[in-house]
């Protein structure tokens, strides 16, 4: 009667170890791969635009915003 429990129900339970050890590896995996997709998401400080008007225009025509003629003409206009 002891072989009978040791050789049938026990040993089969080996696979639900096994499947347990599985699922939490899965857990811990996605929580190593969204965890910093989530944190980069929500941005780290934002980013300020200069207080120097003619920053901000130097930064506009970098971005492509203005043409330089217009960054020309806006820079004598702040020059005044």
């Amino acid at each position: 009667m002891m072989g009978w429990v040791w050789g049938n129900a026990f040993g089969g339970w080996w696979w639900m170890g096994l499947l347990h050890l599985a699922w939490v590896t899965g857990i811990i995996l996605l929580l190593v791969w969204a965890v910093p997709r989530i944190l980069r998401r929500s941005g780290g400080p934002a980013e300020t635009p200069p207080a120097d008007p003619l920053a901000q225009l130097k930064l506009r025509l970098a971005r492509g915003e203005i043409t330089p003629d217009e960054y020309e003409e806006l820079r004598a206009h702040l020059r005044g």
